[in-house]
């Protein structure tokens, strides 16, 4: 059973992800290749005001419509619901990441997304990448294939490592372990790519690369790529092949601390099975 499996998701939920999903894009088109300067935050990531701005109107939204749901976004970290008035024992929350590749967007490259994912008790149930400027849209919804601007799309089987086309977002991305297991999955494809931040795995919904294989992760970085990896028949886990889900303690409200993540995202079973093998550590 695939992660998305667990719990169906609810069509007004669908809505207001599209809703999230068109209010960021009204935002970030705005701000691209305006030469917008970034921020350094204390991870040495980057940050502009196109990310705030983006996140914060997301926020509003899912505030004003559901307002019995949890948000955590990249930016702002956790606001815990603002009604506990609900008919449903589902834990509900959204995680966002307003953009996607901020380094991508700032030096004018359109391979940024908004990631939008919606998670059940833990589970990421819908998931959204959306490029703007392409105007591009993924979605993936739990129990139903996976579209790109609303057309079904599939990832594309292996016939063999070797002819992998492997993408990473940097080879500076590992370290240390990471370091090394990576270098041996990149040895055995045919192709190592670098550079298309979530745009990456996009194109392996859409059968276009074989491999996407990363490092130094957190939950709003891959949330919504787990249902439209597997709506499109593909498999996505971490690097031991365990499910990416967040089981979070709603309760203690500390969402800002979790451990980096690697994940593995592959077009077909049996490429998984021999990319675990041989990032195995």
């Amino acid at each position: 059973m695939t992660v998305t499996q667990a719990i169906a998701c609810h069509p007004e939920h669908i809505s207001i992800a599209h809703s999230l999903a068109d209010a960021a894009a009204t935002i970030t088109t705005r701000h691209f290749r305006t030469g917008i300067l970034a921020d350094t935050k204390s991870d040495d990531s980057h940050v502009t005001v196109a990310d705030r701005e983006a996140e914060a109107i997301m926020k509003k939204i899912i505030t004003e419509r559901c307002p019995e749901h949890g948000i955590f976004g990249e930016e702002q970290g956790y606001t815990p619901p603002s009604s506990s008035i609900s008919s449903s024992p589902t834990r509900y929350l959204w995680v966002l990441d307003p953009i996607d590749g901020t380094k991508s967007f700032i030096t004018g490259k359109p391979l940024f997304g908004t990631l939008i994912a919606l998670l059940a008790d833990g589970v990421p149930i819908l998931g959204i990448i959306d490029q703007p400027v392409l105007k591009e849209r993924w979605v993936g919804i739990a129990g139903q294939p996976t579209t790109l601007n609303s057309v079904p799309i599939t990832t594309r089987p292996c016939t063999s490592l070797r002819d992998a086309y492997l993408y990473a977002t940097s080879p500076h991305m590992f370290s240390g372990y990471t370091a090394t297991a990576f270098a041996r999955l990149r040895d055995a494809v045919r192709i190592p790519l670098y550079g298309c931040d979530c745009y990456a795995y996009g194109l392996l919904a859409a059968g276009h690369c074989d491999i996407v294989a990363e490092a130094d992760l957190k939950p709003y970085d891959y949330m919504a790529l787990v249902p439209i990896i597997e709506g499109a028949g593909g498999v996505v886990t971490d690097w031991r092949g365990g499910d990416l889900r967040w089981d979070v303690r709603w309760e203690e409200g500390d969402f800002g601390k979790f451990h980096s993540g690697e994940v593995l995202a592959t077009g077909d079973a049996e490429t998984h099975r021999q990319a675990l093998e041989i990032l195995k550590f």
